[in-house]
Order: C-alpha cells, then sequence, then structure tokens
C-alpha cells in the first residue's frame, strides 16, 4: 500500500507559477508510475502529467510547454512545477500512484488562478 500527501498550490495570478509536491510513503518499489490528475468544478477528472519509474514523462496537450513533472528519488517526493498559468487550470490538483491501476490517491490541493 502507497499513501501519497500533497503541498503546495494556493491562490495564483495568471502568468504565474507555483510547484506541487506529493510525498510517497509505504510500498515504493510497487510504484510504475507517478501522475497528477486536476479535477475543476463540474468537470470531470483529468490526467495533467505522469513520469514513469524510468524517468519518461508525459503530458496532456493544454498543458505542455507549462508544466514540468519531476520526482526526488532520496525524498520519495515527485513534484508538479505549473507556470504560465491560466483561469482554466484552476482545480483541485492530486497526485496519484499507479500500481495495477491508479490505486493510491492524495488528499488534493486547491490551485486557484485569478484573471
Amino acid at each position: 500500500q502507497v499513501q501519497l500527501v500533497e503541498s503546495g498550490g494556493g491562490l495564483v495570478q495568471a502568468g504565474g507559477s507555483t510547484r506541487l509536491s506529493c510525498a510517497a510513503s509505504g510500498s515504493i518499489s510497487s510504484i510504475n508510475a507517478m501522475g497528477w490528475f486536476r479535477q475543476a468544478p463540474g468537470k470531470q477528472r483529468e490526467l495533467v502529467a505522469t513520469i514513469t519509474s524510468g524517468g519518461t514523462t508525459d503530458y496532456t496537450n493544454s498543458v505542455k510547454g507549462r508544466f514540468t513533472i519531476s520526482r526526488d528519488n532520496a525524498k520519495n517526493t515527485v513534484y508538479l512545477q505549473m507556470t504560465s498559468l491560466k483561469p482554466e487550470d484552476t482545480a483541485v490538483y492530486y497526485c496519484a500512484a499507479l500500481l495495477k491501476r491508479w490505486d493510491s490517491w492524495g488528499q488534493g490541493t486547491q490551485v486557484t488562478v485569478s484573471s
């Protein structure tokens, strides 16, 4: 079992930047990939970025060139650096761990981008 704790986020002005962190504990060796999802009010949860155990990253088109997912293996932490933020990036952001499925989830952290 994997436990995830997120931090970061808050209120950011459009065009600004912020960084989210996700600290993992538990069965770290079972994790095949980590991901960041987001859910805006009235919308479905969407996958924003992923990073595999081998370090391969992928992004949804709307954040390519603006968001960067990275990890610090020594700290068992995954980050989401978000730049050039837009009001449409406003959402609750969740980190998740892929074992056989997206099995483990963080509690979510709110990111609000003001125009």
